[in-house]
């Protein structure tokens, strides 16, 4: 029941952590684009996901802290 809960949590939250994780490689990678082969590409990119899946329920609370400041003070300018 627990690992269920688990998977639930992680799917749930799943999309915050990638928000954390896409920000965090545009701030370093900036607008650089890099040619690689297709087969590393995608497996590079199906074990980031995992990692943030499988992590979803560390990162995705500093992706979710960062969008309801940024949006409570956008709140309080207007």
């Amino acid at each position: 029941m627990g690992a269920l809960f688990y998977c639930v949590v992680n799917s749930v939250l799943y999309p915050y952590a990638r928000f954390v994780y896409e920000s965090i490689m545009d701030y370093i990678f900036g607008n650089n684009v890099f040619f690689v082969n297709a087969i590393l590409m995608l497996t590079v990119k199906v074990f980031t996901m995992a990692i943030c899946w499988s992590m979803a329920i560390f990162i995705a609370p500093v992706g979710l802290a960062y969008l309801y400041f940024h949006h409570s003070r956008a709140a309080n300018r207007a």
